[in-house]
């Protein structure tokens, strides 16, 4: 299926580790050109030299995107060079703990970042005359709640209003805003990859309940990210996603 990427120009807040280095690869396979952020400066470089020795037209920067002066001028840089046409807002905090300083890191990197980000790529969406796509990456937890009290759903969750309201007010200009939502995600070294090879009785309880008995890949949520960017979802604004293999048992209306 084409998806009518090739050419257009994309950005990828943390690019580096699982589903956000999925992402980047699965637009790179797309052809499109793509400029990635991440905290680690060396693992940017490691990244971007190994896409670029695939052939792939992509550029990193190592920044933390709480510096809301440095979100905006690496953005604006990139978008400088060609434009932009479409922002993946996927930078986390995850499992920060449910302490005043877990829920001051959570809000500050999960929502306040995250809105610089929108509001950036909205001005830079409204200068492409063919309009573009938003795409802010949630978690299931903010529709289910599941394991121990902490930050991460709650603020994930403030996000869901901001997208849809996004997409009504962006929609009559061309651009898209949507929600991915990925379930349990499992590669080697992550969270959950970490608690399989500890065989922790947690991995054990969430593996039990995903009807599909296996926890999901990051490609597997990059490939949604890069439908719902593409041609092909043209008529899909204002969306929750959820990519969780039906492990929410929630309805959604």
């Amino acid at each position: 299926m084409d998806l009518g990427l090739k050419g257009q120009r994309v950005l990828v807040t943390g690019g580096t580790k699982s589903i956000g280095r999925a992402i980047v690869e699965c637009f790179l396979a797309e052809g499109t050109a793509v400029g990635f952020c991440a905290r680690d400066t060396a693992l940017v470089k490691e990244r971007e030299a190994a896409w670029k020795a695939k052939g792939g037209d992509v550029a990193g920067t190592a920044l933390d995107v709480t510096d809301a002066a440095a979100l905006k001028a690496w953005m604006e840089g990139y978008a400088a060079k060609g434009g932009v046409d479409h922002v993946v807002a996927n930078v986390s905090a995850l499992g920060t703990d449910d302490t005043a300083e877990g829920w001051r890191r959570a809000i500050e990197i999960d929502l306040v970042s995250t809105v610089n980000t929108l509001h950036i790529a909205r001005a830079l969406l409204e200068k492409n005359a063919s309009g573009g796509t938003i795409t802010v990456i949630g978690t299931v937890s903010l529709v289910e709640v599941a394991g121990p009290t902490q930050p991460y759903r709650s603020v994930k969750a403030a996000l869901v209003p901001l997208v849809k309201s996004l997409a009504i007010d962006l929609a009559a200009k061309g651009i898209r805003v949507n929600m991915v939502s990925p379930g349990t995600i499992l590669e080697d070294g992550n969270t959950w990859g970490q608690q399989r090879d500890a065989n922790t009785e947690r991995y054990q309880r969430m593996l039990a309940r995903n009807p599909m008995g296996r926890m999901g890949r990051p490609d597997e949520i990059a490939d949604a990210v890069v439908y719902l960017a593409s041609r092909r979802a043209s008529f899909v604004s204002g969306a929750n996603f959820i990519a969780d293999g039906a492990l929410t048992a929630r309805v959604q209306y």
